[in-house]
């Protein structure tokens, strides 16, 4: 079950990649990405890297694919004219999708499942997000720090150009003796 639930994951991962290049539409392209950092996730479930996983969701398919989406629809970019065989091809898709998650949740309701202790819970009593946390706070901390100051000024730069461009082009160009100006600060 564990190589087939890996192939899936792995198929998936291929042709949401695949489709993030080859698709005209960013925002589908950026969609698209979202399905292949969820796939990822499985791969990484499928590992036992739960902590990974999650991370892989919160911060790649949650806050970058925000930050992307935010930046594409910021850019003002023109949406692609669709025909009808591609809206009947993204439908036949989502069924088939469909079904393929319906047939995974079927196989995975039917299967046995017995509580009881994990061969791997018992060899390393310590777990996976606490390994990774005492590395990252220990050997890695300085490179921590500096992503997170790097990530600060990144937002502040986002902030600063956002507020610059919400302005008026006429309220640059209103000069001294415009009656406008009444009551502005010099």
């Amino acid at each position: 079950m564990t190589a087939l639930l890996f192939l899936a994951f792995a198929g998936v991962l291929l042709v949401s990649a695949l489709m993030v290049i080859l698709h005209r539409n960013p925002i589908t392209s950026a969609l698209f990405l979202v399905l292949a950092f969820c796939s990822l996730a499985g791969v990484y479930l499928l590992l036992h890297a739960e902590f990974l996983a999650l991370v892989q969701i919160i911060v790649y398919a949650g806050a970058i694919m925000v930050l992307f989406l935010f930046v594409i629809m910021y850019l003002n970019l023109k949406h692609d004219v669709e025909t009808g065989i591609q809206i009947a091809v993204r439908r036949g898709a989502g069924w088939l999708l469909a079904a393929l998650v319906g047939a995974f949740a079927w196989a995975l309701f039917q299967r046995n499942w017995a509580p009881g202790p994990l061969a791997d819970a018992i060899a390393n009593p310590q777990g996976n997000s606490q390994a990774i946390g005492r590395e990252l706070y220990s050997r890695y901390l300085f490179p921590f720090e500096i992503t997170s100051i790097l990530l600060l000024v990144a937002m502040i730069g986002v902030i600063v150009i956002a507020r610059g461009r919400t302005r008026r082009p006429d309220e640059s160009s209103r000069g001294a003796g415009d009656p406008r100006n009444v009551g502005e600060g010099a």
